[in-house]
């Protein structure tokens, strides 16, 4: 990753963790275990969808470039 992208990337974070943040139970944010709890919900159900289907997308156009050689 370039440094570039790392800066693209960590701006991209902050808006996310800004939205994620805006759109979660703050009044239950009482504690560090609540804030654990409520990111790893967060990113199991908003982030982690995303990623994997970028990647299956990716892989599976690989497999595709691969079947035409």
């Amino acid at each position: 990753m370039t440094p570039s992208e790392k800066l693209e990337l960590e701006a991209c974070l902050r808006r996310a963790s800004e939205i994620l943040y805006k759109n979660s139970d703050t009044e239950n944010l009482k504690n560090l275990e609540d804030i654990e709890i409520t990111v790893r919900k967060k990113v199991l159900e908003e982030v982690s969808p995303k990623i994997a289907f970028f990647l299956s997308n990716k892989r599976q156009k690989l497999v595709e470039e691969k079947k035409e050689l």
